[in-house]
């Protein structure tokens, strides 16, 4: 009979076998903002949601002691929210790229899709908007 080939091997603690592919949803963040670039729009606030799906990659598991280890859902909306208070935006895309320079400091986020709605704009439709998706370049 031939015996197994199995070698052991020492696996550095500071070193993962694994990368993780890790994604944040943040579904229906509704907020009532000024935003618009008609004259109506600047003097009323309206609903507009926000969909985020938030990308990062980790080497490591998650530290169920670390905040840190994680990309915070609730910090992503607080910082929408921060944002979008007190500034008025004429158009969705420009709110959008504003989204994406704060959220992208994070150096672990890797791509993000992002769908902003205004819900009560046209009377035909329960929504408009637009979806962009940006991706952190890897060179």
């Amino acid at each position: 009979m031939k015996k197994d080939n199995f070698r052991i091997i020492k696996i550095d603690k500071n070193k993962s076998l694994f990368n993780y592919e890790k994604k944040i949803l943040i579904k229906e963040l509704i907020l009532d903002l000024k935003l618009g670039y008609y004259e109506f729009e600047k003097k009323e606030v309206q609903k507009v949601k926000f969909n985020l799906d938030v990308y990062y990659e980790d080497k490591k598991p998650t530290s169920d002691y670390d905040i840190k280890s994680i990309v915070n859902y609730g910090k992503i909306v607080k910082l929408i929210k921060k944002l979008t208070t007190n500034k008025h935006y004429n158009f969705l895309e420009a709110l959008a790229e504003d989204v994406f320079d704060v959220l992208f400091k994070d150096k672990r986020i890797e791509k993000i899709m992002l769908q902003i709605e205004k819900l009560e704009i046209l009377k035909d439709c329960t929504s408009v908007g637009i979806q962009i998706t940006k991706k952190r370049k890897n060179d």
